[in-house]
């Protein structure tokens, strides 16, 4: 009797441990699972694996591909800021008014590829003159458009064909001092094309860019004073010299 009873206690005393072993082993199942890395993260990842052989910093690539512009050792090359003493910018290069005889009306804006200047026209045969950064070979490009957007410290979306030829560059870049547009941007049209500032002033005089056109930030924001919205660019042919690019 007292057998049979010590049997039932203790066969009892099992199935609630097992009835509780198999409620936490339920709730463990159902706990959700880990989620998967942030898309961004894996760019970041393809990144690494598709970045040039350069030494070009630790790239710091947040959850949205985003990058901080004062962080110029997660840049690229080509799009880091530069630093040390500030380069002088040759005098032919520098802003000034000239003599130019154009049949294209007052307030135009004419961008001598070859030459490396740009011209705001003026009344009076006259012209502001500025010097650029424009393509480098297999990038130069001609053609009228019109300026359909202005911005001050624009921020930098990289155009899907700039990152299908360098993956590593980051997605988005805030505006700011050391971002790649520089201080403003004129947006050409419905073209991937823009007249806008930069943050390595050294290379204005060269064909250097991927198709825009830079000028030195103080530059730009003079130019971003003279027009407006509805400016007609005119874009003249031109091709890097065959000597060094890196001019004046």
């Amino acid at each position: 009797m007292m057998s049979s009873f010590r049997f039932v206690v203790i066969t009892a005393m099992l199935t609630v441990v097992a009835g509780a072993g198999s409620h936490l082993l339920a709730q463990e199942h159902t706990k959700p699972m880990p989620t998967q890395l942030p898309a961004a993260h894996i760019r970041g990842e393809q990144q690494q694996v598709f970045r040039p052989p350069l030494d070009v910093g630790t790239f710091h690539s947040g959850l949205t591909g985003t990058v901080d512009p004062q962080s110029r050792t997660a840049m690229p090359p080509e799009v880091r800021p530069e630093t040390g003493p500030t380069i002088e910018l040759s005098e032919k290069f520098r802003r000034t008014l000239v003599e130019y005889r154009t049949a294209e009306p007052v307030g135009t804006i004419i961008v001598d590829t070859a030459n490396t200047y740009l011209y705001l026209v003026l009344e009076n045969g006259k012209a502001m003159r500025y010097g650029i950064g424009v393509g480098r070979e297999g990038f130069t490009w001609a053609g009228a458009e019109r300026i359909s957007k202005i911005a001050e410290w624009p921020d930098w979306h990289p155009p899907a064909e700039m990152i299908e030829r360098q993956p590593y560059l980051p997605r988005f870049m805030a505006g700011g001092e050391g971002n790649p547009l520089g201080a403003r941007a004129l947006y050409l049209g419905k073209s991937v094309y823009r007249i806008h500032g930069t943050n390595q002033p050294s290379t204005i005089g060269t064909f250097v860019s991927s198709g825009c056109i830079r000028l030195t930030n103080a530059d730009i924001v003079d130019l971003y004073t003279r027009i407006q919205v509805g400016t007609r660019v005119m874009v003249l042919p031109g091709t890097p010299p065959l000597t060094d690019a890196r001019r004046g």
